[in-house]
């Protein structure tokens, strides 16, 4: 396999690869979301083997917050570009059930993108919790409400389980179009050219 993020190649204005492969920046984009996501998921499941009040509990809470709204401002940075690049498309297509079907899938993790972090974001704010941002503190959403910042907080819990499934759906999806209908969803996402 040749390394290289699509060196050769050339490229439309965007900065899209005419081909069937996405931009260097797009790939690099969507690895960077997989890898937030993995560290905020670790943050939170690694809170609970330290006892309440501890420092690493505290540390692991905050990283959790950060990388969850890191998470959030890269999500617009994808979506500006999708909106003014292209995706290539997928060779040999698939039906156009299973098209449909990874809209439906890529909107939802869209959604999950925008609205987990929002919803932590409000959690604290309604918790009157300052809310960290990498050495600064972002203003509060809403006024401090301690019953509502619990329901939120259970609702934020809940979404996150679901997160699970959608990104290993997600993740599954890829692996079966590589491997049984071998097409190049997988592919046109890797930081590598085959």
């Amino acid at each position: 396999m040749g390394m290289g993020m699509g060196m050769g190649r050339e490229t439309d204005v965007t900065g899209h690869h005419r081909g069937g492969h996405y931009s260097g920046m797009s790939i690099a984009l969507h690895w960077l979301t997989l890898a937030l996501l993995v560290g905020v998921y670790a943050c939170i499941e690694l809170r609970g083997l330290y006892p309440r009040g501890s420092g690493a509990r505290q540390a692991l809470a905050m990283w959790h917050e950060m990388l969850g709204l890191a998470t959030f401002a890269l999500v617009w940075v994808r979506l500006l570009f999708r909106a003014i690049g292209r995706t290539p498309p997928i060779q040999p297509p698939p039906p156009r059930w299973q098209q449909r079907l990874a809209g439906v899938v890529h909107l939802a993790l869209y959604v999950f993108l925008i609205g987990m972090p929002l919803l932590g974001w409000l959690v604290l704010s309604t918790a009157g919790k300052p809310v960290p941002f990498f050495g600064m503190e972002l203003p509060a959403l809403a006024a401090t409400d301690t019953a509502l910042s619990h329901r939120l907080e259970e609702i934020h819990e809940t979404i996150g389980t679901v997160g699970y499934y959608l990104i290993g759906l997600h993740a599954a999806a890829a692996l079966f179009h590589h491997y049984v209908q071998r097409d190049d969803t997988l592919r046109r996402m890797l930081p590598w050219r085959r």
